[in-house]
């Protein structure tokens, strides 16, 4: 017995065959298929919440930058706090904590 003559007419058509096979090769084995396009999609938006955050750090260093260029005191406070920097006549130590 044929397993094909319990179908109605119009799903033994070509055209019905043919487009179930490609709607199925589409969403399940092609290399664009839908698990695909969620997992871009996840890293797409990752990246748009990495971009958001860099900017916001580069308007926070340009302002920092702005007023170490402006206040000559605040710049010797961060050269001598981030880079360690002394004057002839002094010592330097540096304490180190565990954590």
């Amino acid at each position: 017995m044929n397993p094909f003559t319990k179908l109605p007419k119009f799903m033994k058509s070509f055209y019905v065959l043919f487009g179930s096979f490609f709607l199925i090769w589409m969403v399940f084995v092609d290399s664009n298929d839908i698990g695909s396009q969620i997992k871009l999609t996840q890293k797409l938006n990752g990246l748009k919440a990495q971009k958001a955050y860099y900017k916001a750090k580069k308007v926070e260093v340009l302002k920092d930058r702005e007023e170490l260029n402006t206040n000559k005191e605040l710049l010797e406070k961060f050269a001598r706090e981030n880079y360690l920097m002394k004057k002839p006549s002094e010592d330097l130590y540096v304490v180190v904590t565990e954590d």
